[in-house]
């Protein structure tokens, strides 16, 4: 986006002085005081950025607003892979019922407004504009007993300002990172929900599945409904302890409410996920899940159950226009088909787990002959345990990294990495996305296809080149 300075949004910018919250008049403004922020979603893991996750200065920060995230009633969701797709579908699914829903998401693919919306609608630039300087003004009078705030604990500020503005019926808020230690980790959500937990941010959740289950199930809260679909026991076992812990009982889909899924081939749109779910005041039957993939039917039941219980505490709820709702669920940068002959498909998975899923939805909905994957990824991600899923699946890969990020890993260490799983099979690289698509479009013929995945950075400079080339045209 014009005024945007992409990838450019990690620790203080060398050589320019903070700006003050004062200053903040125009969008550009907001945007440089942001981006002189750290961002500890680009930045890597040290002990410098390591002790940054905590509560306190949040906490102080929400005070200072007057507690803006009190204001309106959330659902708060967690987890590593699903949690975008739960957080879509529900406000489709509650939109749908004619409520006003606000979300907050991360990170952003091409405008950083994307993070703040009132169902599909952003945040207007003037708004942004205001919020943020009342967040950074506040910021300004905790800063030195708490330090400066970061870019997320600024956006997430802006958000529940923006949501307690805008009176909304409820918010659905996503987890940045883990859980306990996040800074959405502030609001008190009527339910909150674990989405898939697999191996990802290890340095900062934990080496093991139960140290990371720990860490996503610190959402769990007094007064909050804790839900989870079934998944390995260890997993099941810690997240019990965390609602019990808050007092609360666990209920888990598959095992505490009736759940259930079948894939089917031969639907009207092809191949079709249709789950099944009952519970305490909703009830479903075959409801096509409106993503793309197997996996998306947990997700899916996981919405199912978060509206069954927001029917339950008083929210009118119809069963007919959830699905309608369902229906016009769009997620960008997740299973993202953009062109045609070749198939060019983006799509923001970043660890084992979404991978696996990714090279499995897309024979099921994408006819190819040959699969050209470009592939990117931070260089604190399980690489090896991605890259394995790559080496069955696509016939040519081409190794490249998002602009600007500073966690991105190099291509030719990527490279390297594929080809002592691959037993010497080639890998070719490039230094940025812009010469990696040159690349592919000599490469792919029409009958392949061509598949940006790795990073959500990536997919979101993908993009943003697409926009641009479109605009010259």
């Amino acid at each position: 986006m014009a005024g945007e300075r992409a990838g450019h949004a990690g620790d203080e910018v060398e050589g320019e002085a903070p700006l003050p919250a004062a200053g903040v008049v125009t969008y550009a403004d907001a945007l440089a005081l942001l981006h002189n922020r750290v961002d500890l979603e680009r930045v890597r893991v040290t002990g410098e950025t390591k002790h940054q996750y905590k509560l306190d200065r949040m906490r102080a920060l929400c005070e200072a607003l007057g507690h803006p995230e009190k204001q309106f009633r959330s659902v708060h969701v967690a987890g590593t892979k699903g949690k975008g797709s739960t957080c879509e579908m529900l406000t489709s699914a509650l939109t749908g019922c004619g409520y006003t829903v606000g979300v907050y998401t991360s990170p952003h693919l091409a405008d950083i407004r994307e993070r703040i919306r009132l169902g599909s609608a952003l945040i207007s630039e003037g708004e942004f504009v205001r919020h943020l300087r009342t967040a950074a003004e506040a910021a300004e009078g905790i800063e030195a007993e708490h330090g400066r705030a970061t870019f997320f604990e600024l956006m997430t500020a802006m958000a529940f300002l923006h949501f307690a503005d805008q009176a909304v019926d409820l918010a659905v808020i996503e987890v940045g990172l883990g859980g306990r230690l996040d800074c959405t980790n502030v609001i008190e959500p009527a339910v909150a929900a674990v989405a898939l937990i697999g191996y990802d941010h290890m340095q900062i959740l934990g080496e093991t599945l139960p140290e990371i289950a720990a860490q996503k199930g610190g959402i769990y809260k007094p007064g909050a409904v804790c839900l989870t679909y079934d998944q390995e026991g260890e997993v099941i076992d810690t997240l019990r302890r965390c609602a019990e812990e808050a007092g609360e009982k666990l209920l888990v889909l598959g095992r505490d409410v009736n759940f259930s899924y079948r894939v089917e081939s031969e639907g009207p749109n092809g191949i079709e996920v249709l789950v099944n779910f009952s519970g305490s005041t909703l009830s479903f039957d075959a409801v096509s899940t409106p993503l793309k993939g197997e996996h998306q039917a947990l997700n899916l039941g996981l919405v199912l159950a978060i509206v069954d219980q927001l029917a339950r505490m008083g929210m009118a709820i119809d069963e007919q226009k959830v699905i309608n709702g369902l229906d016009r669920t769009q997620l960008a940068g997740r299973f993202e088909i953009v062109r045609r002959q070749p198939a060019v498909v983006l799509d923001g998975a970043h660890n084992p787990e979404s991978i696996a899923a990714l090279m499995k939805t897309l024979p099921a909905h994408v006819s190819y002959d040959s699969l050209l994957v470009i592939f990117g990824c931070a260089a604190d991600k399980d690489i090896k345990g991605i890259l394995k899923y790559l080496v069955t699946a696509a016939d040519k890969v081409i190794f490249t990294k998002a602009e600007g990020n500073m966690r991105a890993a190099e291509p030719k260490e990527l490279a390297r990495i594929y080809h002592k799983l691959a037993d010497g099979k080639q890998a070719m690289t490039a230094p940025n996305l812009a010469k990696a698509l040159d690349l592919a479009h000599r490469m792919a013929l029409s009958s392949d296809a061509v598949c940006i995945t790795g990073s959500f950075y990536l997919v979101g400079e993908a993009k943003r080149l697409s926009a641009a080339r479109k605009a010259a045209r």
